[in-house]
C-alpha cells in the first residue's frame, strides 16, 4: 500500500522536475515473475526505474541505506531487501528473499555490478543474477539507466533538476539452455556476461572487465576486455 501511495505522490513531482523518457517498457511482462537487471549510476536509479513501470518492483538495496535514518524510512516503506556487501550468509538470505518475490510472481530488480559505478563506466557483473535466473526460470530484462549520474551525482545532496533521464528496456532474455548447468561457474559467468553485454549495448557505456568497488576497482585476471559502443539512438518516449 505504501509503495503505491509514494509512487502516486512522487510521479507527478518527478515528471515536473526531470525530463523522463522510456524506451521499451512494453517488454516488461504485465504479470508473472521477471528479473530486471540494471546498470547502476546513482542512488536515484531506484527511484526513476519504478517511475516508468506499471507494476511494483522490489530491489535489493545495500544495508547502509537502512542504517541511515535519512534513507531507511524510504527503503523500508517500499519493501526493499537489505544486503550487506561482502557475501556470506547475509548475501544468501538476500537471494532467498529475491526468490520469494519471484515465486510470488513479482518483479525483482538487481544491479549486477553490485555497487554504483565510480566513474560512469559499466563494470563486470556478479553472477547472482544468473543464479536467480536459473533457479527461478524467470526471464531477465536488461535495463539501462541513462542520465541519472548527471542528475544525482554520487556525493551530491541536491539533484540537478530538469536533467534528462532515460530508461531503456531490452526484450526478455531466457536462459533455459543452461538449466542443467545451474552449478557450473562457467555457465553462470556466461549468462552474466550476456546480460552485461546487453546492458552495454543499451546504455552505450564503456565496459570494464573488472569488478567495481566503492571508490576503486579490482582487476580480474585471465578474462578478456571488450570494447565500447556509442549511443546513437534517441532514448525513447516521454512518460
Amino acid at each position: 500500500m505504501t509503495y503505491w501511495v509514494l509512487k502516486a505522490i512522487l510521479t507527478p513531482v518527478l515528471r515536473l522536475l526531470f525530463k523522463v523518457t522510456a524506451d521499451g517498457p512494453e517488454h516488461v511482462p504485465s504479470d508473472g515473475p521477471a528479473i530486471l537487471a540494471s546498470n547502476h549510476l546513482s542512488f536515484s536509479d531506484s527511484i526513476f526505474l519504478p517511475l516508468v513501470l506499471r507494476r511494483r518492483i522490489t530491489f535489493v538495496a545495500k544495508a547502509e541505506y537502512f542504517d541511515d535514518p535519512k534513507t531507511a524510512w524510504f527503503f523500508r516503506a517500499v519493501g526493499q531487501i537489505p544486503i550487506r556487501r561482502g557475501g556470506g550468509s547475509a548475501s544468501q538470505r538476500a537471494l532467498d528473499s529475491a526468490m520469494d518475490v519471484l515465486r510470488d510472481g513479482g518483479l525483482f530488480g538487481i544491479y549486477p555490478e553490485g555497487t554504483r559505478s565510480p566513474d560512469g563506466r559499466l563494470y563486470k557483473g556478479h553472477t547472482g543474477v544468473a543464479r536467480l535466473a536459473l533457479q527461478s526460470g524467470a526471464p531477465v530484462i536488461a535495463v539501462a539507466m541513462i542520465g541519472t549520474r548527471e542528475a544525482q551525482p554520487i556525493g551530491q545532496v541536491k539533484p540537478n533538476f530538469f536533467s534528462p533521464i532515460g530508461v531503456r528496456f531490452s526484450k526478455p532474455m531466457r536462459f533455459d539452455r543452461y538449466a542443467e548447468r545451474a552449478d557450473d561457474p562457467r555457465a553462470l559467468r556466461q549468462i552474466t556476461d550476456e546480460i552485461m553485454f546487453e546492458l552495454r549495448a543499451l546504455s552505450g557505456q564503456d565496459y570494464v572487465d573488472r569488478y567495481a568497488k566503492r571508490g576503486a576497482v579490482v582487476e580480474e585476471v585471465g578474462e578478456a576486455k571488450v570494447g565500447t559502443l556509442p549511443v546513437d539512438a534517441p532514448v525513447g518516449a516521454p512518460v
